[in-house]
C-alpha cells in the first residue's frame, strides 16, 4: 500500500496543477461511489436477513393457527394428517422447510419423509412453553434462520410445534437482484464526477497555463522577488479603487503608510495628481510628476479583461520610475547628441565644390545662427590663387560673412585686412591656436585693431568671439572668428571643442579646394601653352575658334583640343580631337597627339592615312604606360582631320570616333555630311575612311566636341538637333556663329570642356591660279616656261619670272625623264606664289650634293636655293612636287 501511495505521488509530482487536481478529485469521486455501493450492498444484505426472519416468524405462526392443524395434532396419526398440507403450505410461503413436531422435537412431518419421527435439530424449549423461537441455524441445506412457533388448545395447552426456515442464500437473492441497479447508479455517478472534474481541471489549467505547484511556487516567489528589488514602483488598483497590490519602490516614492495596501485610493493620502490618475484608471504614458522635489514618470495600463470577455477589465496597472538623474544626464546627453548632430551636418553641408571662396562661405552660412550670430573667414591672399599662406604677416582678405543682421560693424567681406599682432585673429593665425575672448566689453587687448570700430561692436551687442585658425596638412590658410550677441551666455569651453571641430572639418575642405585650384591653374596654363595661340596666316578659311575649360570641381580641364595647319597647295587642315580625363595629365597627352598631328600633317598624308598613323601612334603610347603603370591608358582618344582645298572647293575629311561635322551652306541650309565614322583611336587594326565634301564659297564648317552637345540632362542626340537649329538661325561671322552657339548649347557651369572651330571656306578663282598639261618631250619645257612667265606678268610679278622659270624647268625636265605621264603644272599665287609639277610616279626625287664630275644632279639643290620652301605631296594617281617662293609684294 505504501508503495502504491508512493508511485502515486511520483506521478502527480511530474503533473501539472490541474492535472493533479484532475486526478485527486476522480480518486475522491471513485472512493465515495464505492463505499456508498459497499454501504448499499450491505443494507441490502441486512435487510434480506430481517425479511427473512419475518417471514420464517410470519410462516410459522400462521401455519400453527391454520384451520386443521390443531385436530390433526390431537388426531392418532398427525404425520399422516399434515405432511401433505405441510409441503403444500411450504411451496406456496416460499421458505426452504416447514415442519411440525410435538412438544418434544419429534417430528411429524418434513420434506424428506425418512426424517418423519426423527428428533428436530434445534431450540425448542421456549417454544414448547408457550413462547416464540427464531435463531440462525447451520444445517444440511447451510445456514439459515428458522422461527419455532407453538401450536395451543383453546385452554393454552401446547400441542404441538411449527418450524418455519429460509436460507441465508435465499434471504441474500433479493440484494443480487439490486445489485445491477446499485453498480449502474454507481457508473452514473462516477460520470458525472468525472465530467465535473475534468470541466474545474480544464479551467484551472487555463488560469494556470499548465504550470506544476513548484514551477508556480518559484514563479510566486519571482514575482515577490521582483516586485520588491525592483527599482520601479508597482501597484495596481482593482475596478472598485482598492489599491490591492503596491512594492517597495512605490511605498518610497509615494510615501505610502504600511497599511496603504487593501485600501481604497481616496483614502489614502497621496500627491492629488497621483490619486485623481490612479482614480481614473485612465493610460498614461512616461506623465512626469512633481513628488517631493522628484521627477517621476508615470505610466498606467488598464488590466487585460478575463480571457473568455465575460466581462469589463479589472483595473489598472501603475509603474513609477524616478527620474530626476536620468532626466540631468538625457539633457546632458541632448546636448551632446546636438553637437554631434551638428558637425555630422557640417560635414554633408561644408565642401560641396573644390571652391576655396565657396567653401568658406559654407562654413559661415552653416554655422549662423546653429552656433553663432555672426561669423568672419579671412584668409591670407596666395591661398585664394592656390598658392601656399604667406609665411610671415598677418595680412588677410575676409572671403566670408554671414549674419543673423547685416548692419554689423565688422569689416565687410572682400576687405584686405591687416591684423594688428595682438589681435585675437593674429595670434591665432601666427600661433596655430584657438583663442577665446568670452568678454568683449572687458577690452582686454582684441580692440587694439581699431578702438573706435570695437567699441562700436559692443554697443551693437557683441559680447564674446572665438578666433580658431584654419589649418590643414600642417599650413595655416587663415582663420575663421564666431561672434555671439543674441545668447546672453558667453562662449566656454565646449563651444570652442565644437568650434575647432567645425572649422578643422571646412579647413581641410578648403585646402583641398586650394590644392585643387593650383592644379587647374597649372593645368589650365599648360594647356594654354599648348593651344594655338594665335592662328597661321592662310587665305583658305575664315577661322574663328573657342576652347572654354570645365569649371573648376566639375571636371577641369580636359584633353579637348583644335588645329589649323597651312598645308602647301595654299590648301588648310582642320584637326578637332578630344583626349579622355581631366587634368595635367590629359593636358599633357593632347599636347602631344597635337604635336603628332604637326608631324604627320607636315608630310602631307591623306586624312584617312595620318588618322591610321595617329591609331599607330596612341597604342605605342597605351603600351609605353600600361608597361609603366603610372598613368592611365589612352584608349578611347577621338581625332577628326579635315583638309580644305580653295582652288577646288573640294574639303577632304575622316574620323576616328569623334562627332561629325556640320556644313552650314551660303542659303542657310545645316546639314550632316555623313563622314564614316572610325573607331577611336589606340583600338588598333581597323581602317578609317574618307570622305570629299564639295563646299561652295562662303559655307561654314562646324568642327566641336562633345562637350558642346552631351550634357547629364540631355541625351546627345538631342544636343545635336539643337546645334543645327541653332545654325541656321546664326548668321554673322564665324566669330558671332561661336557666340551665337555657345550661348545656346552651354550651361552656366558647364561639366565638360569644349573646343569650337567654325571655318569658312574661300576660293582661289582663275584669276590666282592657272594649269597646264605638258607633253612629255623635252621641247615642252620651253614653252612652259614662257606660259608662266605670262601668267606672272599679268599678276604683277615680272620680277619672279626668271627664278620661277629654272624652277618650272628643272622640275618639268625631272618629269620628263624620270616619270610617266600625265604631267601637269599649277601655279598659284597666294601668301606665296606656288609652283605644282604633277606626274603619274610614285617615286619622290631626292635632294643631293653633286661632285664635280657629275653631269646631273645639281637640278633639285639649285630648287631648294631659290625656292623657300619644297617637297612631295602623294596623291590618288601619282605624286606632286611643290614649291614655294616668297612675294615681295
Amino acid at each position: 500500500m505504501a508503495g502504491l501511495f508512493g508511485r502515486l505521488r511520483s506521478t502527480m509530482s511530474t503533473r501539472t496543477v490541474a492535472s493533479q487536481v484532475f486526478v485527486l478529485q476522480v480518486t475522491v469521486a471513485l472512493l465515495l461511489v464505492a463505499a456508498a455501493v459497499a454501504a448499499l450492498l450491505v443494507q441490502a444484505r441486512s435487510g434480506g436477513e430481517r425479511e427473512a426472519r419475518n417471514r420464517s416468524v410470519a410462516v410459522a405462526e400462521t401455519y400453527a393457527t391454520a384451520p386443521g392443524v390443531r385436530e390433526a395434532l390431537r388426531g392418532p396419526d398427525p404425520s399422516t394428517a399434515l405432511q401433505d398440507m405441510t409441503e403444500t403450505a411450504r411451496a406456496s410461503s416460499d421458505v426452504d422447510f416447514l415442519v411440525v413436531m410435538a412438544p418434544d422435537g419429534t417430528l411429524h412431518t418434513h420434506p424428506d419423509p425418512e426424517m418423519i419421527d426423527s428428533r428436530y435439530l434445534g431450540t425448542i424449549g421456549p417454544a414448547a412453553a408457550g413462547g416464540r423461537v427464531t435463531e440462525d441455524f447451520a444445517g444440511i441445506l447451510g445456514p439459515s434462520i428458522r422461527s419455532v412457533a407453538p401450536v395451543t388448545g383453546e385452554d393454552g395447552e401446547v400441542l404441538g410445534l411449527v418450524a418455519a426456515g429460509i436460507t441465508v442464500e435465499r434471504a441474500g437473492t433479493a440484494a443480487r437482484d439490486q445489485l445491477p441497479v446499485l453498480l449502474g447508479a454507481a457508473a452514473f455517478a462516477m460520470a458525472v464526477a468525472t465530467s465535473g472534474a475534468a470541466l474545474i481541471s480544464r479551467r484551472l489549467r487555463h488560469q494556470t497555463h499548465g504550470l506544476g505547484p513548484a514551477e508556480m511556487t518559484r514563479m510566486y516567489e519571482h514575482r515577490d522577488a521582483v516586485l520588491h528589488a525592483v527599482r520601479e514602483g508597482v501597484l495596481i488598483v482593482d475596478e472598485d479603487g482598492r489599491l490591492v497590490l503596491v512594492n517597495d519602490e512605490a511605498r518610497r516614492l509615494l510615501e505610502l503608510p504600511p497599511d496603504a495596501q487593501g485600501r481604497l485610493v481616496r483614502d489614502i493620502a497621496m500627491d492629488p495628481e497621483i490619486t485623481r490618475l490612479l482614480e481614473s484608471g485612465r493610460p498614461a504614458s512616461d506623465e512626469v510628476h512633481v513628488i517631493e522635489h522628484q521627477l517621476v514618470a508615470v505610466n498606467q495600463r488598464a488590466m487585460s479583461p478575463p480571457p473568455d470577455g465575460s466581462g469589463p477589465c479589472c483595473g489598472a496597472v501603475t509603474t513609477l520610475r524616478d527620474t530626476t538623474e536620468l532626466r540631468a544626464l538625457s539633457g546632458r546627453a541632448d546636448t551632446v547628441q546636438g553637437r554631434l548632430r551638428l558637425v555630422y551636418d557640417a560635414g554633408m553641408r561644408i565642401g560641396t565644390t573644390l571652391d576655396v571662396v565657396r567653401t568658406s562661405q559654407e562654413l559661415a552660412d552653416f554655422a549662423v545662427p546653429r552656433f553663432a550670430d555672426f561669423v568672419t573667414v579671412d584668409l591670407s591672399d596666395p591661398v585664394l590663387s592656390g598658392d601656399e599662406p604667406a609665411e610671415s604677416g598677418t595680412d588677410m582678405r575676409r572671403v566670408a560673412f554671414t549674419g543673423v543682421r547685416a548692419d554689423t560693424p565688422l569689416y565687410p567681406s572682400g576687405r584686405l585686412i591687416h591684423f594688428v599682432s595682438t589681435t585675437p585673429q593674429a595670434v591665432a593665425y601666427a600661433r596655430g591656436k584657438t583663442i577665446l575672448e568670452a568678454d568683449l566689453p572687458a577690452f582686454s587687448g582684441w580692440q587694439a585693431q581699431e578702438p573706435a570700430r570695437a567699441r562700436r561692436l559692443v554697443d551693437y551687442g557683441i559680447h564674446s568671439m572665438i578666433s580658431v585658425p584654419l589649418r590643414a596638412r600642417g599650413v595655416t590658410m587663415g582663420v575663421a572668428t564666431f561672434w555671439r550677441s543674441g545668447k546672453p551666455e558667453p562662449f566656454d569651453g565646449d563651444d570652442v571643442s565644437l568650434a575647432e571641430e567645425l572649422v578643422a572639418r571646412a579647413a581641410v575642405n578648403i585646402d583641398n579646394a586650394r590644392r585643387y585650384t593650383r592644379e587647374h591653374a597649372m593645368a589650365v596654363a599648360l594647356q594654354r601653352s599648348l593651344l594655338p595661340r594665335v592662328l597661321p596666316e592662310q587665305t583658305a578659311l575664315d577661322v574663328a575658334y573657342h576652347y572654354l575649360p570645365a569649371q573648376a570641381g566639375l571636371g577641369g580641364v580636359g584633353g579637348d583640343w583644335f588645329d589649323v595647319i597651312p598645308l602647301p597647295g595654299a590648301r588648310v587642315a582642320l584637326v578637332v580631337g578630344d583626349v579622355v580625363g581631366h587634368g595635367l595629365h590629359a593636358a599633357a597627352t593632347m599636347g602631344r597627339m597635337r604635336t603628332a598631328v604637326h608631324n604627320f600633317a607636315s608630310l602631307d598624308l591623306p586624312p584617312d592615312e595620318l588618322l591610321w598613323h595617329m591609331d599607330e601612334l596612341v597604342s605605342r603610347i597605351d603600351q609605353d604606360d600600361d608597361a609603366d603603370g603610372s598613368v592611365t591608358a589612352l584608349t578611347g582618344a577621338t581625332c577628326l582631320y579635315a583638309i580644305y582645298d580653295p582652288t577646288s572647293r573640294v574639303c577632304t575629311v575622316a574620323r576616328a570616333g569623334h562627332l561629325e561635322p556640320v556644313i552650314v551652306h551660303p542659303d542657310g541650309e545645316v546639314r550632316f555630311p555623313g563622314v564614316p565614322a572610325g573607331p577611336p583611336l589606340g583600338l588598333g587594326g581597323l581602317p578609317f575612311e574618307s570622305a570629299e565634301l564639295h563646299l561652295s564659297e562662303g559655307s561654314s564648317l562646324v568642327l566641336y566636341t562633345d562637350g558642346l552637345v552631351e550634357d547629364r540632362h540631355r541625351d546627345i542626340d538631342e544636343g545635336l538637333e539643337l546645334l543645327r537649329r541653332t545654325l541656321a538661325q546664326a548668321g554673322g561671322t564665324p566669330e558671332e556663329t561661336c557666340r551665337v552657339v555657345l550661348d545656346a548649347l552651354l550651361p552656366e557651369r558647364p561639366r565638360d570642356d569644349v573646343a569650337l572651330v567654325v571655318a569658312r571656306t574661300r576660293v582661289l578663282d582663275g584669276n590666282r591660279s592657272v594649269t597646264w598639261d605638258v607633253p612629255a618631250e623635252p621641247a615642252a619645257v620651253a614653252r612652259v616656261r614662257a606660259e608662266a612667265a605670262g601668267a606672272l606678268e599679268e599678276w604683277g610679278l615680272a620680277e619672279e619670272a626668271f627664278t620661277t622659270g629654272l624652277i618650272l624647268s628643272e622640275l618639268v625636265t625631272n618629269a620628263i625623264r624620270h616619270a610617266v605621264g600625265p604631267i601637269g603644272v599649277r601655279l598659284i599665287r597666294d601668301r606665296f606664289l606656288i609652283c605644282e609639277v604633277s606626274d603619274g610616279s610614285s617615286t619622290a626625287p631626292h635632294l643631293r650634293r653633286a661632285t664635280a664630275t657629275d653631269e646631273g644632279g645639281r637640278g633639285l639643290f639649285l630648287v631648294s636655293q631659290f625656292a623657300e620652301r619644297w617637297g612631295t605631296r602623294y596623291t590618288g594617281s601619282g605624286k606632286v612636287i611643290w614649291t614655294e617662293q616668297p612675294l615681295s609684294r
